[in-house]
């Protein structure tokens, strides 16, 4: 049986992170992009990345970030993948892998079948592919924004490398989604947040007992 891979994204606190690394998530995401509420600065980062090292894999989320920024981060929080959920090319996930040796999971946005086709280029290259909600109109954070999206489009999908599903999941649904996806990684955001960019810890712990719980009824599924 595989097991299920949760991945907590958007920590800012010593109190979440540690939350999260309790609960026994897999991967967690500290966010640097300024227009976010979870956005946090490189000596908070470093402080979190610190807590969760060698407990769980950190992940460095980014947004059309400059070499210079991508680089300062590599070097001070050393984080094990680089997150590109902007409209970094393939060749820019490329170049990032092979310049700082690191793991490289690129975001992309969904909402109908077609979607899902600019995965299969990133999935020649990048290490993770995460399917993303798209974003509402008008919105300027390219993830988080608490929407989903059909999660049967994932059934069955073939792709070269492991994908995530991620995009209005909550405890309250990230079961069902498991289920109708069949998928065998799950990320959250804003579905365990109190409010806007503040994460709650009961709801981290709750998160990833629901979905420990749907790997438990479905295992057949991560087989």
């Amino acid at each position: 049986m595989t097991d299920l891979i949760i991945k907590i994204c958007g920590l800012s606190t010593e109190e979440t992170m540690q939350a999260a690394l309790d609960a026994g998530a897999d991967m967690v995401g500290l966010m640097f992009f300024p227009k976010s509420p979870r956005h946090v600065s490189l000596s908070e980062a470093c402080k979190l990345a610190d807590m969760a090292r060698g407990k769980a894999e950190i992940v460095a989320l980014t947004v059309n970030m400059d070499l210079d920024g991508l680089s300062r981060i590599n070097e001070l929080v050393n984080p094990d993948i680089f997150q590109f959920h902007g409209s970094e090319t393939p060749e820019a996930c490329a170049a990032a892998k092979v310049m700082y040796r690191k793991k490289v999971m690129k975001a992309v946005p969904v909402s109908e079948q077609a979607d899902l086709e600019q995965a299969q280029f990133y999935s020649i290259v990048a290490d993770w592919i995460l399917f993303d909600a798209k974003p509402p109109e008008g919105s300027e954070l390219p993830g988080g924004n608490g929407v989903s999206y059909d999660w049967t489009l994932l059934k069955g999908l073939d792709l070269a490398k492991p994908f995530m599903l991620s995009g209005g999941l909550d405890p309250s649904n990230v079961a069902e989604a498991i289920a109708k996806s069949g998928v065998t990684a799950v990320d959250v955001s804003s579905g365990v947040e109190r409010e806007k960019g503040v994460k709650d810890s009961e709801l981290i712990r709750a998160f990833v007992a629901a979905a420990r719980g749907a790997q438990a009824v479905s295992g057949s599924n991560f087989s």
